[in-house]
């Protein structure tokens, strides 16, 4: 397979030219405009061809930039045209569909955890996608976008911390009696209906 031909441009191409020509072929050969059409399963192999000609070619080149349309620079999922579309899902907000498609996928790769870690993100369950993006961010530490999302869950997390805190929550346990009495009186209450 020669790469150029895949792209459809000249061997002499530059950098810009071949991530112009990859956008192109992305667009023409994306999932969501062969929905329920017979030509499905050749335009996903298309955008395989496509995906694997401009990896080629940017490793070629020496070039980290990968762009596969998400977040500008990702390169993770190896532009997998599933993957690639649950990014564009979760931009569109579409959890469920999202969601859907992940888990219907057998390898469960660092992509995989960020994705599924922003899904759950975006749900609110912050507790789990910290814990996927962490994951996904152990898994592969080169990656830059799985490192900042995950530093930034972990920065949520003090700033709830701090916040709650300040509004007299008190994580080690609670040394304020009138708190504990509180506490007491309502399971009281709960128990038994002598209050």
């Amino acid at each position: 397979m020669n790469p150029y031909e895949v792209l459809g441009i000249s061997e002499n191409a530059s950098e810009e030219e071949i991530k112009k020509a990859y956008k192109e072929m992305v667009k023409k050969y994306h999932p969501d405009k062969y929905q329920d059409n017979p030509l499905a399963d050749l335009a996903e192999e298309k955008l395989q061809e496509v995906n694997e000609a401009y990896d080629m070619l940017m490793k070629k080149s020496g070039s980290s930039s990968y762009d596969y349309g998400y977040g500008g620079g990702s390169s993770g999922g190896g532009g997998r045209p599933d993957y690639m579309h649950v990014r564009r899902l979760i931009d569109a907000n579409n959890l469920r569909e999202a969601e859907k498609i992940l888990n219907g996928t057998r390898d469960r790769s660092a992509e995989w955890f960020f994705l599924a870690g922003m899904i759950s993100y975006k749900k609110g369950w912050y507790d789990d996608a910290r814990g996927k993006l962490q994951t996904a961010a152990e898994m592969d530490p080169g990656n830059i976008e799985y490192s900042q999302a995950y530093g930034r869950i972990i920065n949520m997390g003090g700033q709830f911390r701090n916040q709650a805190q300040g509004r007299g929550y008190n994580q080690q346990g609670g040394d304020d009696l009138c708190c504990q009495a509180l506490q007491c009186y309502i399971c009281a209450d709960c128990c038994c209906d002598c209050i």
